[in-house]
């Protein structure tokens, strides 16, 4: 677990240093971030084992998530919140690993899709008891109503980025 007491150390030392400086803004931010890198390498320890890493399994869900289980890559990237060129890394690897393929659309043939192969299926239904396992875990501090409330809050502050 992230110890974050030495984050506010530095925050309330900023303030000292410059009064104007938001504590409640940046706590919030800092936590975000602390939080993402939680996530991130708890999902990358659960994934280690499938051969997988913690993009490359976003990649998977937002493919089984979607309708036909298929996206072009702006739509992935943008599902997944991946810059396009990751997006096309991380899509050619599990292309090799036999997980999606990649064909011209039906609709425009200009334009790519990526869809789950059925091996990838078959690997999404081994690897989803371990992740639901995880995602309780991460969550276990919080009744279902805090989750919904907190589900709520960080819905209204992404609302606030773009704009």
């Amino acid at each position: 677990m992230s110890d974050f007491a030495p984050t506010e150390a530095r925050i309330n030392n900023t303030i000292q240093k410059y009064p104007a400086f938001p504590r409640d803004p940046a706590v919030l931010v800092r936590l975000v971030k602390h939080l993402y890198k939680e996530v991130h390498d708890e999902a990358n320890g659960v994934m280690k084992p499938y051969g997988l890493n913690h993009p490359e399994y976003n990649i998977l869900m937002m493919l089984y998530g979607a309708a036909g289980n298929a996206m072009n890559p702006s739509q992935l990237a943008d599902a997944a919140g991946e810059k396009l060129a990751n997006v096309t890394r991380l899509t050619t690897r599990l292309c090799d690993m036999g997980l999606i393929t990649r064909a011209a659309s039906e609709d425009d043939r200009r334009k790519v899709e990526l869809t789950l192969t059925d091996a990838g299926m078959v690997l999404i239904e081994n690897f989803l008891p371990d992740i639901v396992k995880l995602l309780h875990r991460q969550t276990r501090n919080l009744t279902p109503s805090e989750q919904r409330v907190l589900e709520g809050l960080l819905k209204k502050m992404l609302a606030g980025f773009g704009g």
